[in-house]
This record gives structure tokens, C-alpha cells and sequence, in this order.
């Protein structure tokens, strides 16, 4: 009962949010039917699509509708591309690959660098560890470029360029993307076909490049498929200046957001590799809010002297007897702080003698 009453509110939304738009206006969407009126010239980097077979027009098809079903997504890919679409679309003209590879990062993550999926693949090109790893992404515990929209997009670019040399078609090194060059090249062998649309794959990845295809159609004239957006509805592009940074040791993040003259949630959205609140030891590349970099260096350079120099007055000894809470009680700081300032497993038992960063005076002014 409870799950028709859901499907029952979610389609009269629906209805409601197609019939009633903006300051009361009726919304004019074009007919799923005609929105199935696909370019018989359709291709994927150059490759023609033989939409002329009906059965690889019926894949065609259910993509579509699949993709056009979701409209609050597909919103959101067209405002998010203004964001990152002109950074991916350079760096591959700038490798010599075909533009269409673009939609690849659209469809495997709607361009969200946190995205995620059950199997952990992650980021903006959806890469596992061990592909990000071979393609020369950092992925630890403190750092994990799959997050990067320019590292990930460079190591795309590299086995992208290794999957064509390999298979000699893009549309078989974008199913490659999906399934692994192993299993891709296990099939071929077996089913003796170099053509994609006549191979028998798993069930994703035979539906993989006709979702590229779908939003490649959608993107390139949402207007066609009745998304009315105006340029002010695009999200701003992603703009920026790169800092260098050296530290001598682990460093709060907080530091360099003061040092850029900004919060901290910028630095973390700017830079959406970066795991946790510190910055580990060593030299980091970084992007600032534009404009910022003026003096960076200077005030950098004058906020980690003042931090090395306080240290030494925020170091507790853990005495016998002591454990977490005790601690969090005697210096009236919250037992998560200490934990996020330590780096601690909360599992894991303190001992006499290890040293604790309490920074007390941060809570202490807020009362």
C-alpha cells in the first residue's frame, strides 16, 4: 500500500511539475515520441551508429527514454557542464582524441567529482584504484585524484589512447572503458566480431555507449528535446589560480583557506582530491579562488612559522589512567575534535606517554 501511495504522489508530482512551472506558466515539453526521431547519421567519435538495424535502434531508444524519464538529472548535467565541460573538452583536443569522449565522463558520473559506485570505482571518469594507480593517479588515504577533474581527465586521456591502440576502434575502447580490455578482448575472440553493436557483452556494457550516445544527443541541443535553459541558468565556470605549496609537515587545511583569504569549504571544493582537514608533508599543487594569489606565498609563509611556533602549547602527554573522554571532559573540547586533530581510530586504545593536539581555545571563545 505504502509503496503505490508513493508512486501515486511521485506521478501527479510529476504531472504537476510538467504542467506548472516558473510564475504559474504552463512548461511546453516536446512528446517522447518525437524526441525518438534520431539523426540517422548519428555516430560516436566518427564511428557510425547502424541505427538502419532495428535492433540496435530499440537500444537507441530505450536510452533515450531512459535518460529524458529523469529530467532533474539531465538539468543538471547541462548547468554542470559549463563548470568542467571546457577543461575536458581542451585537454582532449589537446591530445588529439575525438570530442565525443567528453560524454564518457557525463555519462559515468554526471560530472559530480564524488561520485561513487558498489564496486568503488570513483570521481569524474569513474576510475577503480588499480586503473587510477596504473595511469598515474595518487589514491592514499590523504589524496585521491580520481577527484581531480584535471588528473583524472590526464590518465583518461592516456588509456583511452591505450584502448584505441589496442582495439583500433573508439567505440570498442569506450566499452573496453566499461568492462575491462580482458573481458572485451575474451569476447572478440569468441564471438569472432570486432563490431560492438553485434557483440554479446554484459548487460551494462551493452547498453554503455548508447547511454553516451543519449546524452551526447541531449547535450548538444537541449532545446531540441525541451530544455529551455538560458545562460544564466549554467553554473559558473570553474575559475581559479595554482598554488604551490611546501610544507615541512602536516598541516591543517585551515591554514592554507587564511592564506588564500577564503573558508575552508572553498579550499576543499577547489580541491576535491584532498582527504580530510590536513594536508600531509611535502609539496602540493593547488587551486585558490581566482584572484587570491597575490601574496599567497608571503601570507603562507608568515601563518606557518605562527603555527609551528603553537604547537608546542597545544601538545598534551597522555597520563595513566587517561582515555578520550576523560580528556575531552578535562579540556571542555569535543571528543570528536580530539579525534579529527589526531587522526585517531576511536577503536584503537591511547597510551601513557603519546602525545595529543588539543587546541582548546577554539572552543572556549565560542561560549
Amino acid at each position: 500500500m505504502q509503496k503505490r501511495a508513493f508512486t501515486l504522489f511521485f506521478l501527479l508530482s510529476f504531472f504537476f511539475s510538467i504542467r506548472f512551472c516558473g510564475a504559474g506558466e504552463p512548461a511546453s515539453f516536446p512528446s517522447l515520441v518525437s524526441c525518438l526521431e534520431i539523426p540517422a547519421s548519428l555516430d560516436f567519435c566518427g564511428e557510425r551508429v547502424p541505427l538502419d538495424e532495428q535492433e540496435v535502434k530499440e537500444r537507441m531508444e530505450k536510452e533515450m527514454l531512459l535518460s529524458l524519464w529523469d529530467r532533474p538529472q539531465v538539468i543538471l548535467w547541462l548547468k554542470r557542464s559549463s563548470r568542467y565541460m571546457p577543461h575536458i573538452k581542451k585537454m582532449l583536443a589537446n591530445a588529439g582524441l575525438p570530442d565525443d569522449l567528453r560524454y564518457v565522463a557525463l555519462a559515468e558520473s554526471a560530472l559530480r567529482p564524488h561520485a561513487g559506485s558498489k564496486k568503488g570505482a570513483v570521481g569524474f571518469w569513474q576510475f577503480m584504484k588499480h586503473t587510477g594507480r596504473k595511469y598515474g593517479l595518487k589514491i592514499d588515504r590523504r589524496i585521491d585524484e580520481r577527484r581531480n577533474v584535471f588528473s583524472s581527465t590526464d590518465a583518461a586521456v592516456r588509456y583511452f589512447k591505450d584502448l584505441h591502440e589496442l582495439f583500433g576502434s573508439w567505440t570498442l575502447s569506450a566499452a573496453a572503458y566499461n568492462m575491462g580490455e580482458g573481458g572485451l578482448n575474451a569476447a572478440v575472440t569468441e564471438q569472432g566480431t570486432r563490431d560492438y553493436y553485434q557483440l554479446y557483452l554484459p548487460l551494462e556494457t551493452q547498453r554503455y555507449i548508447f547511454r553516451i550516445l543519449s546524452v551526447k544527443l541531449i547535450v548538444s541541443n537541449p532545446r531540441l528535446y525541451g530544455f529551455l535553459l538560458s545562460e544564466k541558468d549554467y553554473y559558473p565556470p570553474l575559475k581559479f589560480d595554482r598554488a604551490q605549496v611546501l610544507i615541512s609537515k602536516e598541516t591543517p587545511l585551515r591554514i592554507i583557506a587564511e592564506a588564500a583569504q577564503t573558508r575552508f569549504k572553498v579550499i576543499k571544493d577547489l580541491n576535491p582530491e584532498i582527504r580530510g582537514y590536513n594536508l600531509a608533508e611535502g609539496t602540493h599543487n593547488i587551486m585558490i579562488p581566482k584572484g587570491s594569489s597575490d601574496r599567497f606565498t608571503h601570507r603562507l609563509k608568515g601563518l606557518l612559522a605562527d603555527y609551528a611556533a603553537s604547537e608546542k602549547s597545544h601538545t598534551y602527554i597522555v597520563r595513566q589512567g587517561d582515555n578520550l573522554t576523560s580528556i575531552a571532559e578535562r579540556f571542555d573540547v569535543p571528543l570528536a575534535a580530539i579525534i579529527l586533530w589526531n587522526r585517531l581510530d576511536p577503536r584503537r586504545p591511547i597510551h601513557p606517554g603519546d602525545s595529543l593536539k588539543i587546541y582548546k581555545n577554539k572552543y572556549n571563545k565560542r561560549k
